[in-house]
């Protein structure tokens, strides 16, 4: 209700400023990035609470060519905003407003015309696969591009798949939120388990034996499928596992960090013309299709890397490079100066490989930890990787004792 509520407003009020409306009705944050190339539209407008809980519904807004805009062209619609600084038209000028159902379908179609997408291949290995949707609209798109692929209706386990909005679990597609899918694998004679976010952007995978995939290699596999057939560059972010830049550096490509961020990882893989990359969050980013994270066309590469693989998911995870990510972070006062801290944290690690582009993360031969300060709060969000996860966790406990050693200092 609070949707559709938001929806109304939001498309009055673009036509009243005289722009015609395109309204697809309950569809994913992708569809609408294609949507918006495929109408040839000046830019598009997701209604969604992303992957948080219900009461954090708000506005993604997309350019011209169905990408996130800029931090930069972010701050100049906050201007408009803020300066009123736009005119509503006369009655006689009012924009159109329409609706199109048919996106799922040009969604799922574009999917199927990608070249590393075996529908035949998916078909040949007879998957059983479980789908959690969170009540969101991937309970329907999930199981229409699984049928669309291959898979039969009859061997589709359908969990939280009505398009409520009333999220039967925590959105967040991580591994404690997961526990009924996870003992519906444990329980039954599944080959995987297929999670996706409210609004299908996040895509995490469960293997056969209930345990996770890992969201952070979801982007792995699919991109190991994708070098194997397209060798090339690949892009993740600063936060996510260095196993995607093993398997780019085993078939001669070059792997590159970004800042934290869609739109981020976006630029850096269009300087670097990286054929796949992505976020460690479960966000897939495929310039052949289009340059947004996209579970839809995660789920369908994965699914043909997995049909040719020929073993089970859980093998196939084993096949890649152990990392193990720990995920932290340190709340501060609103008195601290985080800045100060986060250069008082470079100082002292000077020695060892630095990247400054987005708060501080520092090389440690094969392992990490990136430190970055809320726009929003003052927190330090510290993540850390290593080999083993008590490493990993080790590493983490050692910068926030250096935190908090600074912060305990005397003020001079």
């Amino acid at each position: 209700m609070l949707v559709f509520l938001v929806s109304r407003l939001v498309a009055a009020t673009l036509q009243g400023v005289g722009l015609d409306v395109v309204d697809l009705g309950l569809s994913t944050t992708p569809t609408v990035e294609i949507a918006v190339a495929m109408e040839k539209a000046g830019g598009g407008i997701i209604l969604t609470a992303s992957h948080n809980p219900i009461q954090w519904n708000a506005l993604k807004l997309l350019n011209h060519e169905g990408e996130f805009i800029s931090e930069a062209e972010g701050q100049e619609v906050l201007r408009i905003a803020e300066d009123e600084d736009f005119i509503f038209v006369d009655v006689k000028k009012l924009g159109a407003y329409s609706t199109d159902d048919t996106y799922l379908q040009k969604h799922i179609d574009h999917i199927l015309s990608l070249s590393l997408v075996d529908v035949e291949a998916i078909k040949a290995a007879n998957f059983r696969i479980v789908v959690d949707a969170v009540n969101s609209t991937g309970g329907v798109f999930v199981p229409a591009l699984l049928e669309a692929l291959g898979v039969l209706p009859i061997n589709i386990k359908q969990l939280n798949c009505d398009p409520t909005g009333n999220f039967a679990h925590n959105p967040e597609p991580l591994p404690e939120h997961l526990r009924e899918i996870s003992k519906e694998l444990n329980n039954g004679a599944y080959n995987l388990g297929i999670v996706v976010d409210p609004d299908v952007d996040r895509l995490a995978l469960m293997c056969e034996d209930g345990s996770p995939f890992g969201e952070e290699y979801t982007l792995v596999a699919v991109a190991d499928y994708v070098l194997k057939n397209t060798p090339g560059n690949t892009v993740s972010n600063l936060s996510s596992t260095a196993a995607l830049r093993d398997v780019t550096l085993k078939v001669g490509g070059q792997y590159f960090a970004s800042a934290v961020g869609e739109v981020n990882v976006v630029t850096m893989m269009k300087a670097n013309n990286a054929i796949i990359g992505g976020e460690g969050n479960g966000g897939v980013i495929y310039p052949e299709s289009h340059y947004g994270r996209d579970a839809l066309v995660g789920i369908a590469l994965f699914l043909t890397h997995l049909a040719k693989f020929g073993k089970t998911a859980s093998v196939l995870r084993k096949s890649y490079p152990g990392y193990y990510i720990s995920k932290n972070k340190i709340e501060l006062t609103k008195d601290i100066n985080v800045d100060n801290i986060l250069s008082r944290i470079q100082t002292k690690y000077s020695k060892q490989p630095l990247s400054t582009i987005d708060g501080v993360r520092i090389e440690f031969d094969r392992e990490w930890v990136h430190l970055r300060k809320s726009n929003t709060e003052p927190i330090i969000r510290i993540y850390s990787e290593s080999e083993t996860q008590t490493t990993a966790t080790n590493l983490a406990n050692k910068i926030i004792s250096d935190i908090k050693e600074i912060i305990s200092e005397p003020k001079m």
